[in-house]
């Protein structure tokens, strides 16, 4: 039997891959969020939308690392580092910008709302101090944010602890029906020959009277 890979390399380098890929999705979604439908931003308080778009990118991410039959025990937990990553650094990157453009508007004197202008280096360098100073505040004030990382992560780690058990379950599965499936050997005596002797002709059983050979 050849030897199965564990998956764990592809699910590293596919994950990684979705991760950056989703924290740039929801870094622009957060940036452009007021041009969102009012409803859809307020539904639950906002909380629907944010929780949507954790349970979204958890799914992206376990869909990638789980895309190259993982085996491996420790890719759940992988994946669920992904997937916080990923709405952790969507929350930064989008709030820097934001917070960036804000605070550089007021020397040019024509901010509005977000442009796909304001993503720059420069503005998300300036309000990076300040979208980090957010964590560091009592969870009681930024409880929000945290319980769309958490939610986010135990997604993720759920869906890829089931990907990861149905694989190593078809993987045991499968000797046993190599097994089954082979031909049963017809059991043979020890000394008893592979071919039964040619029966002679003429020749019938052993209280068959025979003919007398001639002169």
């Amino acid at each position: 039997m050849s030897h199965k890979r564990s998956g764990l390399l592809p699910g590293l380098i596919a994950g990684l891959v979705a991760t950056l890929v989703c924290a740039a999705g929801l870094g622009f979604a957060v940036l452009f969020q007021d041009r969102l439908p009012r409803a859809v931003a307020t539904l639950g308080n906002g909380h629907a939308l944010s929780v949507t778009l954790s349970l979204l990118i958890a799914l992206l991410v376990a869909l990638a690392v789980g895309a190259a039959r993982p085996r491996n025990r420790a890719l759940p937990v992988v994946a669920a580092l992904y997937a916080a990553a990923a709405v952790a650094g969507g929350q930064i990157s989008g709030a820097s910008i934001m917070i960036g453009a804000a605070r550089r508007a007021p020397a040019s004197g024509t901010h509005s709302s977000p442009r796909f202008g304001d993503i720059t280096a420069a503005n998300a360098g300036e309000g990076l101090p300040h979208a980090l100073a957010v964590y560091r505040e009592p969870p009681a004030q930024t409880w929000q944010m945290w319980l769309y990382i958490a939610v986010a992560a135990v997604a993720a780690l759920l869906l890829v602890t089931l990907r990861v058990l149905r694989v190593r379950r078809a993987d045991r599965a499968e000797p046993a029906a190599e097994t089954t499936d082979e031909p049963e050997q017809e059991y043979r005596a020890p000394f008893e020959p592979a071919q039964a002797p040619a029966q002679q002709a003429g020749g019938g059983d052993l209280f068959t009277p025979r003919k007398p050979a001639k002169d």
